[in-house]
Order: C-alpha cells, then sequence, then structure tokens
C-alpha cells in the first residue's frame, strides 16, 4: 500500500482534518481483441501517471494498484465495471481514479506505411464527491501513441490543477514526444516477469531514443538491485532535470557513488537531493558520505536532521551516536548508544561503541572494529513527502 513516513503522520495527528488528495490511474481497456496490443493500455496508464506525479500530484505508483487487483482477485487487462473501478480506488483510498479504454483499427491502405489508426477514450470519477469527471477522445496514428497519451496527460492534468497546470506547449517541452516503439519497448520491460527479460526491453528502448528517460531509470533500478554500482550509476545519470524520477536517480546515484567509494561525488548526488526533497533517508546517507570524507561536524549536522524527521528510527541514532564518539563528544554519544540498546539488546556494535564512550576511548588509526560502521537507508519516499507538503500547503483551485 502507500506508505506514509513518521513525518507524516504527526502532522496528521495535529491535523485531523487535513488531507493530501491522491490520484489512481488504471491500465486502459484493449477493444481492439488483440492480446498483442494491451501493452498499449499500460503505456497510457504509466503516461498518465508520470505527468501527474511530475507535477507534484500524489498518483498512486504501479506496485499498489497490481496489489489493488490482486486482493480483489481482479485480472489486469480485463474490462472493469464501474463498481469495480469504485471497489479499486476504495482499496487504495484514492479520490480520483482516471481509466479508459482504445481501439486500434488496421489502416485501409496497405501502401501505407501507418501501423493503424488508434482510438483513446478517457474518463475520470470523482469518488470524493461521488461524481463522473470528464470524457477525454485522442484519435491519431498508432506511431503517433506518445504524442497522444502525453495530450491525454496535460488534459487530465489541466482538469486536477486548473490554476496552475502548465500550458499546452510548457507540457510538452517538458514531455518531449519519443519514438513508438521505445515506448513499446519500455512498456514491455514493465510487464516482463523476469529481470533478464526486463533488462533487455528497457535496453532497447533505451536504445531506440537516446532521449527516453524512463528506461535510464529502470535499468538504474535494475542493476543496483545487483549489486553492480558502478553500471548502475552510469544509467541513473542520464535521467534528466525535471523528470518525475530525477530526484530519486540522484539519490540511488549517491549510494551508488558511496559503495565504489566515491564519497565526494556520493555527497554532491545527496546534497542536491535534499535542497529540493529533504527526506531524513537522504540526511542520513549524505551524513555517511561527510563522515568517509572527515566531514564530521557536518556529518553530525546532517544525521540530526534525519533524527528530527523521525526519532524512532534506531539508525538514525545508532548512526549520530557513532558521529559524536567519532567527534569525541562521549556523553552524548552514549545517549544514543543507549537508546539503539534499548531498542534492541543484542545490537553488539552498539554496545561496543558504548563501552568505549563510557571509557572516553575515541578512534583508534586501523582499527577495523570501529571504520565504516555508518547504517545507510536504501528506502526513498518521495511521494510521501510531496503528501505531506500537500497537507501543509494545499493546491489553490
Amino acid at each position: 500500500m502507500f506508505r506514509i513516513f513518521c513525518a507524516f503522520v504527526s502532522v496528521c495527528f495535529l491535523l485531523p482534518t487535513a488531507q493530501a488528495a491522491t490520484y489512481l490511474v488504471l491500465p486502459f481497456f484493449n477493444v481492439s481483441k488483440n492480446s498483442n496490443l494491451d501493452w498499449i493500455g499500460e503505456s497510457l496508464a504509466e503516461s498518465v501517471r508520470e505527468a501527474l506525479s511530475s507535477e507534484g500530484l500524489m498518483a498512486l505508483d504501479r506496485d499498489d494498484r497490481m496489489e489493488a487487483y490482486s486482493r480483489l482477485s481482479l485480472r489486469p487487462y480485463t474490462l472493469l465495471t464501474k463498481a469495480s473501478v469504485v471497489k479499486i480506488g476504495e482499496e487504495l483510498d484514492a479520490e480520483l481514479v482516471v481509466f479508459g479504454q482504445y481501439e486500434v483499427q488496421a489502416s485501409p491502405d496497405s501502401g501505407t506505411k501507418s501501423h493503424g489508426s488508434l482510438q483513446i477514450t478517457a474518463r475520470v470519477l470523482d469518488l470524493k464527491h461521488v461524481k463522473q469527471g470528464p470524457e477525454f477522445r485522442e484519435m491519431g496514428a498508432l506511431e503517433d501513441l506518445a504524442a497522444l497519451q502525453e495530450h491525454l496527460a496535460w488534459q487530465t492534468l489541466r482538469y486536477l490543477k486548473p490554476a496552475s497546470a502548465p500550458s499546452e506547449a510548457e507540457f510538452r517541452q517538458r514531455h518531449p514526444a519519443v519514438r513508438v516503439d521505445a515506448v513499446e519497448n519500455y512498456t514491455r520491460g514493465l510487464l516482463a516477469a523476469n529481470a533478464d527479460d526486463k533488462h533487455r526491453f528497457f535496453t532497447q528502448a533505451a536504445h531506440l531514443d537516446s532521449h527516453y528517460a524512463l528506461p535510464d531509470f529502470q535499468l538504474g533500478r535494475l542493476l543496483w538491485s545487483k549489486k553492480e554500482y558502478g553500471s548502475a550509476a552510469e544509467w541513473f545519470q542520464k535521467v534528466p532535470p525535471g523528470d518525475a524520477h530525477y530526484h530519486e536517480a540522484n539519490f540511488f546515484l549517491g549510494l551508488c557513488r558511496f559503495h565504489t567509494g566515491d564519497f565526494v561525488h556520493a555527497e554532491t548526488a545527496f546534497q542536491m537531493v535534499t535542497r529540493v526533497v529533504p527526506l531524513s533517508e537522504v540526511y542520513n546517507d549524505l551524513a555517511a558520505a561527510q563522515i568517509r570524507s572527515n566531514k564530521l561536524a557536518d556529518a553530525v549536522d546532517n544525521f540530526r536532521k534525519a533524527l528530527e524527521g523521525d526519532s524512532s528510527d534506531p539508525a538514525y541514532q545508532f548512526n549520530l551516536g557513532y558521529a559524536l564518539w567519532r567527534a569525541g563528544s562521549f556523553t552524548a554519544a552514549a545517549e544514543r548508544l543507549h537508546t539503539v540498546l534499548d531498542h534492541d539488546p543484542d545490537d553488539a556494535v552498539a554496545a561496543l561503541l558504548l563501552e568505549r564512550c563510557e571509557n572516553h576511548s575515541g578512534p583508534r588509526p586501523g582499527d577495523s572494529q570501529t571504520e565504516g560502521l555508518e547504517r545507510l537507508k536504501t528506502n526513498y519516499e518521495e511521494s510521501a513527502y510531496w503528501q505531506l507538503k500537500a497537507v501543509l500547503q494545499p493546491d489553490k483551485p
């Protein structure tokens, strides 16, 4: 399910009636009776979802939706009744659902290079106010799929954010059209069941259109999961500013740099993210990179910021204690390490450092027991941050 980090929970207690709207985009149904074209429905859904996310709206991700389908025993890519759409939306606490259908018709002229014509119908269902929203239609050549789905995404965005949505020209500049074969390979990569097939499809998509950032990000994540940090970093670097995954890509780029020993560039990547998405996990990993670069004062400061965001997390308690110990602040370090041991009495590393604190024994050159003990975070909850911000600063119509 959609995850919310601790700061958001705290705010909800203070503002019990405040709520950030969440949006759900379902795969469009294929009425062409050609299952080989089912990927188009997924592509349409992902295009709209990515566009909403890139503009700061809380669009639930694909994993959330697939989980809901599974819990409700619904098969993907089947024609959904309005009741089923409502059930899925309610299952995920969505306030508004975008869904629809499409049809591909073969070109009547066999001599044309066109792959056929595409007709798309999108509908908006407002669950919060229990009413049907507008209906959007798109029609054009199949090879123009990218342009058609981007226009659909812009229309949806304009309906949801009438006062602040970018002009269509601005939106198209941010989301340039992509080759249809690149879109197909990327979407088939999302749908693939195993990592090897995903890698093959994403790589093909990236090669077909070098300006297409989505496969770059997915390839980075795949290689990161395999601990191929150098190769993953090369793909994460390709994700451009303005892309919905830009900050997440830089978070993982920082982790890749850290694992390859490039702490200076790891720090740079994490710092860039904190300026826009100041999450505890980013401050934590930034501080870890700074410890490795012997910037203890900066590391202590940033570990404190991570802990302020989530004081219940033992990793943040440990890291701050570790940094304070390295800085010679034994009493303050011991306080943090006691908290860690209260949470987990079997934490042998925290116990060792606490003993050193009590003996006022600082770092020893070449002591492998106390080198590189920082505890990294690999979760990245950007959507939770934007949801918190939406609660505190709701979009004015």
